[in-house]
C-alpha cells in the first residue's frame, strides 16, 4: 500500500497550512511502518486538527473538543492491539488538559500529536493555551495576562513515557513520528507549525523562527529515563490477572406471576433514613422474580440523614427504553420531603392510580385512590415504613404480589435480616 490518506476526501487545508504537511509525514511514517487501515485508529477532537480522522482510510474517531484521550484510552484497553493515534491542536490540548495530565500518570500506549499553531485557528484566531504574550491575537489582550503553556515540560512532570518537540518543516519528522508511535507507553509529540489563516496575518513566523524558538527550549528527553515503566495496559492485565475471576450475575428465575401486564410504574416517595432506595431495590427483584424488565433511579440530596429520598421503579413485560414517569401505576407517600419533590406528579394522578401513604403526610388533591396507613399505630419504626408499604402494595396485587415480594426479599437478605424484613412485613399482613 503505497498511502492510507483518503483518496475519496481528499485534505483541504488553508493554502501554507503546518497540518498539511503533519498529515502527509504522518501517513508516510505509517506506511514504513507496515501499519495498514485495519492497524491504525485515529482520534480526533474540534479544530482543524480535528479533520485528520476523515482523511485516512483507517479506523476513526471524532468527539468532543479536549476529550480525545478519554476516547482514545478506552479504545486501547479494549484493543491493546491496535496502534492509536490522538491528533489535537492547542486549542483542544488547553480545554483538555486535565484528561492530558491523566493520560501521562496512567502510560498508556498512545501516541498524541499537539499540532501546535499558538491560536485556535478554526474560530477566529483566539488565544489559546500556547500563544506568546507578545502575539497579537483575535481575543485582544488575554493572552499577555498568562504564561503560555510548554506542554513538553508539563507532560514530562505528570509522568509521560516519552516527550519530544519538533518543527513541522523538520526533514526529520517522518523519523520522529515513527519513534514516537513506536514507543510502548504514552508517547507525546508537540509539533509547532504556521497557521496561515490566521496567526501569521498578524504575528511574524517563520520555520526559521520556529526552529531557533525550539532550540532554546530545554530538552525533554531527560525525563524518558525517569519516567519509565510497563505501558498501562500491559501493567492493567497483569495485574487483573492475579485476582480472582468474579463470580457471574446472579440470574433471577421467573418464579412468580406479576398481577397485571404491561408497564407498571412506582414512585416511593420519603426521607432520608426510611430505606426507600432499598425499598425501590426491593421492587425491582419482586418484578425480576416475575419475569419482568426493572430499572430503578433515585433522587437524593448530598446531606447525609437529612433531605428527601426518592426512588422511581418501572416493572414491565417488554424491554424498557424509556425511563421517565409521568403518571405512576403507584405512588407510596412516607414523607413530606419526598412528596414536596414531586407535587406535581401527585395532582396529575389518573383515577386507576393508587396512593400509599403514611398517616400525617399531606398530598396535593388528586383522582388517585389513597389507602392511609397508620404505622407507629401498628409499631413500625420510621426506617421500616417504605417495607411495610410494600406489603400494603402486595395486599392489592397491583403490580406486586406477597409471592414476589417474598422472592425479593430472600434475594435481597441474608437470615437474620430476612427474619426482621417478615416480622415487619406480618405487622401489615391485615
Amino acid at each position: 500500500m503505497d498511502s492510507l490518506l483518503n483518496s475519496s476526501r481528499p485534505a483541504v487545508f488553508c493554502p501554507g497550512c503546518s497540518h498539511d504537511k503533519v498529515l502527509h509525514s504522518l501517513d508516510w511514517a505509517l506506511i514504513s511502518m507496515g501499519y495498514g487501515g485495519k492497524d491504525v485508529v485515529i482520534v480526533t477532537d474540534i479544530g482543524c486538527s480535528g479533520l485528520f480522522d476523515t482523511f485516512f482510510n483507517t479506523h476513526a474517531f471524532h468527539g468532543l473538543h479536549g476529550r480525545a484521550l478519554t476516547y482514545a484510552t478506552g479504545i486501547k484497553m479494549v484493543r491493546p492491539d491496535l496502534k492509536v493515534i490522538v491528533t489535537m491542536g492547542d486549542g483542544g490540548l488547553g480545554i483538555g488538559g486535565a484528561h492530558v495530565l491523566s493520560t501521562c500518570r496512567r502510560n498508556i500506549g498512545l501516541t498524541l500529536l499537539v499540532l501546535n499553531n499558538f491560536n485556535y485557528g478554526m474560530t477566529g484566531g483566539q488565544a489559546s493555551s500556547t500563544t506568546p504574550r507578545d502575539a497579537q491575537v483575535g481575543s485582544g489582550f488575554l493572552n499577555k495576562l498568562e504564561k503560555p503553556m510548554d506542554i513538553c515540560q508539563v507532560a514530562s512532570a505528570a509522568g509521560a513515557g516519552m516527550v519530544s518537540r519538533a518543527s513541522t518543516y523538520d526533514k526529520n519528522l517522518v523519523e520522529n513520528l515513527k519513534e514516537a508511535i513506536a514507543f510502548d507507553g504514552f508517547s507525546l509529540m508537540d509539533i509547532w507549525g504556521i497557521c496561515p489563516g490566521r496567526y501569521t496575518r498578524s504575528n511574524k513566523l517563520t520555520p526559521k523562527n520556529i526552529e531557533a524558538s525550539l532550540a532554546e527550549l530545554p530538552d525533554p528527553n531527560h525525563f524518558k529515563a525517569q519516567n519509565a515503566r510497563t505501558e498501562y495496559g500491559k501493567a492493567y492485565r497483569q495485574e487483573a490477572g492475579k485476582l480472582d475471576v468474579p463470580a457471574d450475575p446472579v440470574r433471577i428465575k421467573a418464579t412468580c406471576t406479576p398481577p397485571q401486564t404491561g408497564r407498571q410504574e412506582a414512585v416511593v416517595l420519603g426521607s432520608a433514613g426510611q430505606r426507600i432506595i432499598t425499598a425501590g431495590e426491593l421492587l425491582c427483584l419482586a418484578g425480576a422474580s416475575a419475569g419482568c424488565h426493572a430499572t430503578q433511579k433515585n433522587d437524593y440530596p448530598i446531606t447525609v440523614m437529612r433531605g428527601h429520598s426518592v426512588s422511581e421503579i418501572i416493572l414491565s413485560d417488554t424491554e424498557i427504553e424509556y425511563t421517565g414517569i409521568e403518571n405512576p401505576s403507584v405512588v407510596i407517600a412516607l414523607a413530606p420531603e419526598g412528596v414536596s419533590r414531586r407535587k406535581k406528579v401527585i395532582k396529575n394522578l389518573f383515577p386507576e392510580s393508587l396512593v400509599i401513604k403514611a398517616a400525617g403526610v399531606e398530598l396535593p388533591p388528586s383522582q388517585a385512590t389513597v389507602i392511609e396507613v397508620d404505622f407507629k399505630a401498628r409499631k413500625i419504626k420510621s426506617q421500616d415504613y417504605a417495607l411495610a408499604a410494600l406489603a400494603v402494595l402486595a395486599r392489592q396485587d397491583k403490580m406486586l404480589t406477597m409471592d414476589m415480594l417474598m422472592a425479593a426479599l430472600k434475594l435481597r437478605f441474608k437470615k437474620a435480616v430476612f427474619e426482621m424484613a417478615m416480622g415487619v412485613v406480618e405487622k401489615v399482613a391485615d
